[in-house]
């Protein structure tokens, strides 16, 4: 982050630069090429290049502004806004650079729009994925199906939602990964946001009554004390459920401890339960047979 801001900070100086000087040169520098060739507009130069500094301009000061306000936004449809709005401008910039240019160099841009149906169907028809990229962007942000900063699926992909575009959305897993999907071709997924997860760990201990009364009277304290001290990780105190199942052939009876957090924290959590109640469990020497630790993530 602090090098695109640093990235955006020397483009906005440069093309402020850049726009002064063609500014300042305009009208001496033509009037001294004037001489050479009556019928050429020496301007033209200048105020392409005054007219491409300036829309540099503007795009790095929005980039700055959304970069600075973007993290501050506390709610994730307030980043999603800034995501699309800084997107769409991005779009709005090299139009109105393609018809300002145009219009330096001569063209009748007025009658280039009047004459646009024909041309605007036609590029339509070969746009079709384009056009719904734009179109699903839209009705997503009225419909919150996700926001930046949810944790979504889609197809075999996990991850959290980092930009939405007018026509893509970034999702980054948790090995730094980047899934660049078209809007349009998202037709499925889950949030998994939206509501609480439930973490689940499986323990196995010996097969015998006694053992799994130790066992249980062991889970009990180890809850209680995993929670006080992760409070900020678990929505609510871990719960022992009961033995989940017998495993014969390994002789052991399984016990299940489950415990509601968000998505955020799902394998934090699993990772953290595992570890302190098989500890305990061995500790207490009911950690035997070797238990078979069987993770899985509900919500």
């Amino acid at each position: 982050m602090e090098n695109h801001m640093r990235s955006l900070l020397i483009r906005l100086v440069v093309s402020a630069v850049i726009l002064a000087a063609a500014l300042l040169l305009c009208g001496p520098a033509s009037a001294a090429l004037a001489g050479l060739n009556e019928g050429v507009d020496w301007t033209m130069p200048f105020r392409l290049a005054a007219m491409l500094a300036g829309l540099v301009l503007v795009g790095a000061v929005c980039g700055l502004v959304f970069g600075v306000w973007a993290p501050r936004a506390k709610s994730g449809q307030s980043r999603t806004v800034f995501t699309l709005a800084n997107s769409a401008v991005r779009y709005i910039l090299v139009l109105t650079g393609l018809l300002w240019g145009l219009a330096i160099l001569g063209v009748d841009v007025s009658a280039l729009l009047a004459g646009a149906g024909v041309v605007a169907l036609i590029i339509g028809f070969g746009a079709e994925s384009l056009i719904a990229d734009v179109i699903t962007g839209i009705f997503m942000l009225f419909e919150h199906q996700y926001e930046v900063g949810d944790i979504i699926v889609v197809g075999d992909f996990r991850g959290t939602v980092t930009q939405i575009g007018i026509r893509t959305t970034s999702i980054t897993d948790t090995g730094g990964n980047v899934k660049i999907i078209n809007n349009s071709d998202i037709r499925s997924l889950i949030n998994r946001s939206t509501d609480d997860s439930v973490a689940v760990c499986d323990l196995g201990v010996l097969y015998d009554g006694e053992t799994v009364r130790r066992a249980e009277k062991v889970l009990a304290e180890t809850i209680d004390a995993l929670y006080e001290g992760n409070q900020e990780m678990f929505r609510e105190k871990p719960r022992y459920l009961g033995v989940q199942e017998l495993n014969l052939s390994e002789n052991a009876a399984i016990l299940r401890v489950i415990a509601s957090v968000s998505e955020q924290n799902i394998y934090a959590a699993q990772r953290l339960m595992n570890r302190e109640l098989m500890l305990a469990l061995e500790d207490a020497g009911c950690g035997n047979p070797p238990a078979e630790i069987v993770v899985s993530s509900q919500s």
